[in-house]
Parts: structure tokens; sequence; C-alpha cells
């Protein structure tokens, strides 16, 4: 089960949000779908995207930019692919440290920072359909950071739900057309 994997990844999350769309497609053809939709394809997500990392284009998909600094590829296989980022996520400052490796991501441990896994991944239904999943964490290294963490998630936290599910509504109106 991927939720197993992700805690291999990340066990101790402070938060943790999840969203899932339903498509009447193909793994491969949803899974398609999802690494094409690009920042502009969203409202407000690919805004705050752009936003938190600037000089990224609007035109970036939302898997180029999980593939690229500030991220880097957790773990990756068909259907699935695992990415995370560290640093102090709180600050108007792009205060992100360059991860090389999934190691690096792993075995950080800067005092007042937190690591950041954000997954995605389709799996069929017994109907027929496929779904596409998102997970994201995020741990925080100290009491100092936990603090910050709290503070950042009573301002976007109530957001989540209106737009942590946008890039996956896009994909599933994409694969689902004819």
């Amino acid at each position: 089960m991927i939720s197993n994997r992700l805690d291999a990844w990340l066990p101790d999350a402070t938060i943790r949000t999840h969203h899932r769309r339903a498509a009447a497609a193909t793994p491969d053809r949803l899974w398609a779908c999802a690494r094409a939709v690009r920042l502009a394809d969203t409202r407000t997500l690919g805004h705050l995207v752009r936003w938190r990392i600037p000089g990224t284009s609007a035109d970036s998909t939302f898997d180029h930019v999980l593939r690229g600094y500030p991220f880097t590829v957790l773990e990756e296989r068909e259907h699935l692919l695992v990415s995370g980022l560290c640093g102090r996520i709180w600050t108007l400052a792009r205060d992100y440290p360059r991860l090389y490796e999934a190691a690096d991501f792993r075995d950080w441990d800067e005092p007042g920072t937190v690591r950041v896994l954000i997954a995605h991944w389709t799996q069929p239904l017994t109907d027929g359909r496929t779904e596409i999943i998102s997970e994201a964490r995020v741990a925080t290294v100290d009491p100092s950071a936990a603090r910050r963490l709290r503070a950042l998630w009573i301002v976007v936290g109530p957001f989540d739900p209106l737009v942590g599910a946008e890039g996956l509504t896009v994909a599933v109106s994409q694969a689902e057309k004819r």
C-alpha cells in the first residue's frame, strides 16, 4: 500500500492532506493527463506555487515543478511520484536548500525547518474507473519549527479543501475527454 511507502519517508508528519478523484479512464491515460496539468490550468493552486517558488512559469507543469528545485524526487515508479523539499516554508524568502538526492531529504535535520513530502499516484477501482490520489505531509525537525508550522497551518489549512485537489480535478477532466 502506498501509505506504508510514504510512512517510510515521513512517518512523523504533523500535517497530512489527502485528496482523490476518480475518472472513467485507464491508469495510463489519467497519469499522462495528470503529468500534463500546467500551473495555469488551475485557479488558485498554480498562483500559490508561483508565489512560493518565484520564477516559475505559469506554463510549467506540476510534474516539472515536483521534479526540480526546490524539490527532489524521492521515489518514482509507474504511476507514482514522491517528491520532497526541506526548509522554512513559513518565510516569504525562498528559503529552500538544494537537495541532490533522496538521502538528503531522509537525513535532513536543520533546526527550525520542516520536511515536506508530496506524493501522487493512480490506482484502478473495482468499477473500471481509475483514481488519482495526492497526499502531502509535513514534519517538523524541532519544537521551534512545530510552533511556526502550527501558526502557518491556522492561516492556510482551511483553504486546503478548496485548492488542494485543483490539479487532480483538471487531470480527471482531461482524461475523460474523448
